[in-house]
């Protein structure tokens, strides 16, 4: 089926709420949903920098999980939301974001703030536990630190509730199960004279990252021998190099690819943006003590020693790991104090003040880089990525336009990521490869970003790839998205 242009921006003062994203139902097929305990009702506008509906979600619930759902707390910060079209009903998992290219706001409006309304900014709910007992900010309290520096506190808020690591980015936590039936499967599939790729296959497309520490120690203390001695061993190529990406589990993975950006001559910046730009402060600071394990040297050394100038500040920024929390909510006078900042860092005069835009983009949560975009749109009439493009240049203009997608929309922005690697003659097999198993450990994200590629390129993005790549190869990648 077709799907409808995507709408966007925020609602009109009083407005409807905005459409649905990707993958929106035909009209008459789905009953009209009923409130689920989350979401305001019909009719109500979102909240003004909030994710607003999109993407259907795909896949088994993260091994955390998510809090109860169904109570909301008024004083909590965390609003209830709709589920979206197309979801179960209690669907677990958040809606996502609208698509680039939605039109921006009508100028100068903003959504009525409701009572019960998620605050503004506020990440998705049923990812973060909710915060208990704290008062919002009111309006038009000042910030609590000069611009372009992070601020201790939210914006002058009670302390936010810090982001969880990332699956696989707590070394202290695995998941105990019997690996002896896989790691046999393993075995028998690279013992004697052939190789069965289906069974390596099927046991590494899905493996959830906190699993794989103990099918490793499983596989040797049954037949003591290193699994990923084996699989380098038995196996060639972007397959072999798939399947050891997997089997690192992924801090350990983006630890590698971190190493392999830096080493040599020459700095590789899009795998050293891809692993670092839009981190949490939880899976920074892990990536920075696993790299300090691994090489016996601090990660910021050795950027340090690979960049220059401006671009190495900006990466001290990132590196510093003091962004705002995704919990931390995003009040509208303090959104259009940085789109001020920003914009007479740049536009409005001769020359850039680099250094302020960088301190302000690295500090900010997805949710307030979010609101902060919609609304330079809304107020100058440009896209804040136009302007980033405008007024600046080489890496540093990569890592910002990174960091500018990563808050408004991480599916498209994977996508995007994905179709770079297949466009024009040639494909670049191994950015493919290390991008689709980064995206592949969040199962219900690899559905997203598949409805995001069907609505930015009209194609599917399984049959994209199988017309790419080959052999084994192919199988593997198709796998992990499916």
């Amino acid at each position: 089926m077709s799907y409808p242009p995507p709408q966007g921006g925020y609602p009109p003062y009083g407005g409807q709420s905005p459409q649905p994203g990707y993958q929106q139902p035909p009209p008459g097929q789905y009953p009209p949903q009923q409130q689920q305990g989350y979401g305001p009702p019909p009719g109500q506008p979102q909240g003004y920098g909030q994710q607003p509906q999109g993407y259907p979600p795909q896949g088994p619930p993260p091994p955390h999980g998510y809090p109860p759902q169904g109570q909301y707390n008024q004083h909590q910060g965390y609003p209830p939301q709709q589920a979206p079209y197309s979801a179960p009903p209690h669907s677990p998992y958040p809606p996502q974001q609208q698509p680039y290219g939605a039109p921006p706001p009508p100028h100068g409006h903003y959504p009525q703030q409701q009572h019960q309304q998620q605050p503004y900014g506020a990440p998705p709910q049923g990812q973060y536990p909710p915060q208990q007992h704290q008062q919002q900010q009111p309006y038009g309290a000042p910030p609590q630190a000069p611009y372009g520096a992070p601020p201790p506190q939210p914006y002058g808020a009670p302390q936010s509730m810090p982001t969880l690591p990332s699956p696989g980015y707590d070394p202290n936590r695995v998941v105990q199960f019997d690996a002896t039936g896989a790691a046999d499967q393993l075995r028998k599939a690279m013992k004697g004279f052939g190789t069965d790729e289906g069974t390596l296959i099927r046991v590494f497309a899905h493996m959830p990252p906190e699993q794989l520490p103990v099918l490793k120690s499983t596989y040797q203390q049954r037949h003591h021998r290193s699994l990923e001695d084996d699989i380098k061993k038995e196996c060639s190529g972007y397959f072999e190099l798939a399947l050891v990406s997997i089997l690192r589990g992924p801090l350990a993975q983006d630890v590698w690819c971190l190493n392999r950006a830096l080493k040599g001559a020459g700095t590789k910046e899009s795998l050293l943006d891809d692993v670092l730009v839009g981190r949490s402060n939880a899976d920074m600071r892990a990536i920075k003590t696993a790299y300090q394990q691994t090489y016996h040297r601090s990660l910021e050394s050795d950027v340090r020693a690979d960049l220059s100038a401006k671009t190495e500040r900006l990466y001290s920024m990132i590196l510093a790991a003091n962004r705002q929390e995704d919990s931390t909510p995003v009040y509208p006078q303090q959104v259009d104090a940085d789109v001020t900042e920003l914009h007479r860092a740049t536009e409005a005069k001769a020359g850039t003040e680099q250094l302020t835009v960088c301190s302000i983009l690295s500090s900010r949560s997805d949710g307030q880089i979010r609101a902060i975009a919609q609304a330079y749109e809304s107020k100058y009439r440009i896209t804040l990525e136009k302007v980033i493009l405008k007024e600046f240049s080489g890496h540093m203009e990569d890592a910002l336009i990174r960091m500018v997608r990563t808050g408004a929309d991480k599916a498209m922005r994977d996508s995007v990521d994905l179709e770079e690697c297949m466009k024009g003659p040639g494909t670049k097999d191994e950015m493919l490869v290390w991008r689709l198993v980064r995206i592949h450990w969040d199962r219900a994200h690899v559905g997203q970003v598949k409805g995001a590629y069907r609505v930015k390129y009209g194609k599917d993005l399984v049959q994209r790839v199988r017309g790419e790549v080959s052999g084994d190869y192919e199988r593997m990648m198709v796998a992990m998205l499916e």
